[in-house]
């Protein structure tokens, strides 16, 4: 247990990066991190230092463990898996591959064009966006294991779930009759040696925080703000657990955002700070990462309407209860 909790604190947490930047905010600037400036500056420098740590070394491994797994052999796994084991399987893959929902976009066209089932690429779908090993390490460190395995368990169980009533509704007619008609090469699979294994892991960590950077500056700003001046007052009174609705409301703000995990955990971790249900805030993270607006744009020229309103309401709906289970056992969690 006393490794546990130094890996956790030490490692996860970064307690002593914490503070260091306490250190810096009060002895160098002579601000209390207790009042409202000093403590968004030390939010803000604080989380963004941890999650860009954080995140280029978690992106490394993942990156070195899916340069195993290109999407000629994924499909070829795939291909050979049918039923709910399909499913499971897709779901379990999607783990491994790509970071945001609009990058798993390209694989769903390649699988679906391959002749893949709809339910195992609608789940891979799903759980590519909103379950990896970056994202179990970083909600650990900001919210402990108990919510990371039970954020991944109900992930996962959303993905195949979901991909498996898309299968059994038959709806494969619904995707654009191009993707059906992409000529796909059956071609072997160059190994890689381990020195291209890690330069493709360092050109996936910097392409990836280039292209998330932004939007994770953002996160910390608005997580800022929300920890030291928007009192917990207004915020429990919106989405608090006196409000109904808290976890519907959530569910459809995270919708139109465009972010991935790692730029919603800010948000998520200063909301958690101010008390609010674990389930609310899961269901807005669940939202802007597997239902962004611009992802959905994108996979509405690969299916048609139908296929695109019946995969976003499921989607919806499997969050949403998500959200109200968790908030009602979250005494399990913290």
């Amino acid at each position: 247990m006393g490794i546990f909790n130094f890996i956790n604190d030490q490692l996860l947490k970064m307690v002593w990066l914490s503070n260091l930047v306490r250190y810096f905010v009060e002895k160098v600037l002579g601000l209390s991190v207790k009042e409202r400036i000093g403590g968004s500056i030390h939010f803000f420098i604080y989380d963004t230092i941890k999650i860009f740590i954080l995140l280029s070394i978690l992106i490394f491994i993942v990156s070195y463990i899916q340069s195993y797994f290109p999407p000629e052999r994924t499909k070829k796994i795939l291909g050979h898996i049918k039923g709910i084991k399909g499913n499971i399987f897709g779901a379990m893959l999607g783990t491994i591959t790509p970071f945001c929902s609009c990058s798993s976009i390209p694989l769903f066209i390649g699988f679906t064009s391959a002749g893949l089932p709809i339910g195992v690429t609608f789940s891979f779908l799903i759980s590519s966006p909103l379950v990896d090993l970056a994202s179990f390490l970083l909600l650990m460190s900001f919210f402990g294991p108990k919510i990371a395995i039970a954020y991944v368990i109900f992930g996962l169980v959303l993905a195949v779930i979901g991909g498996t009533l898309i299968d059994k509704m038959n709806l494969e007619k619904y995707v654009e009759g191009y993707v059906r008609e992409i000529e796909n090469v059956d071609i072997e699979v160059p190994e890689m040696t381990r020195k291209e294994r890690i330069d493709y892991a360092k050109d996936q960590v910097k392409e990836i925080i280039g292209r998330v950077w932004l939007y994770i500056l953002i996160g910390v700003g608005i997580g800022a703000t929300i920890h030291n001046w928007i009192p917990q007052n207004v915020i429990e009174k919106i989405i608090g657990s006196d409000n109904p609705f808290a976890v519907i409301l959530a569910t459809i703000v995270g919708v139109p955002m465009y972010a991935d995990i790692f730029g919603t955990l800010p948000i998520a971790e200063a909301l958690f700070m101010k008390g609010i249900g674990v389930g609310t805030i899961l269901s807005f993270m669940m939202a802007v990462t597997a239902l962004s607006l611009p992802s959905m744009i994108m996979l509405s020229k690969v299916v048609k309407p139908k296929l695109l309103g019946i995969f976003i309401t499921i989607v919806t709906l499997g969050i949403i209860i998500i959200g109200y289970l968790f908030n009602a056992i979250s005494y399990l969690f913290v």
